[in-house]
């Protein structure tokens, strides 16, 4: 089955979905994104995924493209065209076409949309969860509004690169106090020896992320407590565990930083946990 895209109305062919050279997606990098898990066919948390695109696009001064009735039907479609049963949907919406100049384009421009879709190896992502992961550490160097979910994204697609250079799947960005803020892709946990769970506050200096928010439900109910408050790059080494979190990744373990194991080199209980209860608290539809 060949890949199909949405742009701006039209179903098309994977290859043939363009968009025009003056998007100012393309031009400056104006536009929001976001990424749903796809779970048995169905969207996992999309009324929570719609919500944060539309905070994007408010903090943004973009307008919403169309009803989120319609959104939804297109991301639906776009998920059925390509067959996915299990995967990820991928959404954004841009300012939209304009003769280029850094200035808003006139109120009437109609905001770009593309949406695609694609299969994920399930088992593989399982594989490697039983495995873990490593991630390395990287200075901060982004914009300081990552709470918005912008496509400017050049620091994290250099981190991303240090970190595969690095033999590791994620970095996590260090501010210039010495604490980590979040990965180039995901957010960024640790668990202390009495199995305390501690993750950044989701202000301006983070991303809210979705699978975070269900994160903390699930550690509700099974009966971890939870720190919101920044922690060092040396009490990370030190954690009993680590792990990351997003919709690509949903709970994954983390084992190594910047090559030093954590704990005991291998998936911890919390984590494993956590992972194995999330699509309980997800909502699925």
């Amino acid at each position: 089955m060949s890949r199909i895209a949405y742009v701006n109305g039209r179903y098309l062919p994977h290859r043939d979905a363009s968009v025009h050279v003056e998007d100012r997606g393309y031009q400056f990098a104006d536009g929001v994104y976001e990424v749903c898990e796809v779970l048995g066919g169905r969207l996992v948390d999309e009324r929570r995924h719609l919500d944060r695109l539309d905070r994007s696009l408010r903090e943004l001064f973009i307008a919403a493209p169309m009803s989120r009735a319609a959104l939804s039907a297109v991301l639906r479609e776009v998920v059925r065209r390509n067959g996915v049963r299990n995967g990820m949907v991928y959404l954004q919406v841009t300012r939209g076409v304009a003769r280029r100049d850094h200035a808003f384009p006139a109120p009437d421009t109609a905001p770009s949309v593309v949406v695609t879709a694609r299969r994920t190896d399930r088992e593989a992502q399982e594989a490697l969860a039983r495995k873990g992961v490593a991630v390395i550490t990287v200075p901060e160097n982004r914009w300081p509004r990552v709470d918005i979910k912008s496509v400017s994204l050049l620091p994290n697609v250099l981190a991303k690169q240090m970190a595969k250079e690095a033999g590791a799947r994620e970095a996590w960005f260090v501010d210039a106090d010495g604490y980590v803020t979040e990965g180039a892709s995901t957010n960024a946990w640790i668990v202390t020896a009495d199995r305390t769970i501690v993750t950044r506050p989701a202000d301006s200096g983070i991303l809210r992320g979705i699978t975070r928010t269900v994160a903390f439900e699930v550690a509700a109910d099974l009966g971890y407590k939870i720190e919101e408050r920044p922690f060092t790059v040396a009490e990370a080494h030190a954690a009993d565990e680590a792990f990351i979190s997003a919709a690509t990744t949903v709970i994954m373990p983390v084992v190594r930083i910047d090559g030093t194991p954590v704990g005991t080199g291998v998936p911890g209980p919390v984590a494993t946990a956590l992972r194995l209860k999330f699509h309980d608290f997800s909502e699925v539809a």
